[in-house]
């Protein structure tokens, strides 16, 4: 079975892919649904897209400040600053040009989208999982 394995490379030469055949997927594939096999990466969250936010900011050209508060509609938790809060309460998950800031509550899990248009901010939120 080993010479079914094949490697494709970039032009440099690394590793990018690997080709098997479907009789092995298919022996390996509930292992990775599973967790058995596959490196445990779940836990770490995500880092912030903390750059997209600092370019958000940088073009922001909206009739009102930014306001850094953030609060969470299905636990009620708040924080004036979720950069500068004691704990992190509040990860940003998504920051565009677009004026979309999505944040994930860390106390109940739900997800606060903010929606910055030219004159209001809309604020949605889905419930945790």
């Amino acid at each position: 079975m080993k010479e079914q394995v094949h490697y494709l490379t970039d032009e440099r030469g690394n590793i990018v892919a690997v080709q098997i055949p479907l009789t092995l997927w298919e022996r390996l594939k509930p292992l990775l649904r599973s967790g058995g096999c596959a490196e445990e990466t779940a836990d770490a969250p995500a880092p912030e897209p903390l750059e997209a936010f600092a370019e958000f900011l940088r073009y922001w050209d909206f009739r009102y400040p930014y306001d850094p508060a953030v609060k969470c509609p299905q636990c009620g938790h708040h924080v004036a600053d979720w950069r500068t809060e004691p704990g992190h309460p509040f990860r940003l998950a998504n920051a565009n040009l677009g004026g979309l800031l999505v944040f994930h509550c860390q106390k109940c899990g739900a997800t606060i989208r903010q929606k910055h248009f030219r004159d209001h901010v809309a604020l949605e939120s889905t419930p945790g999982a």
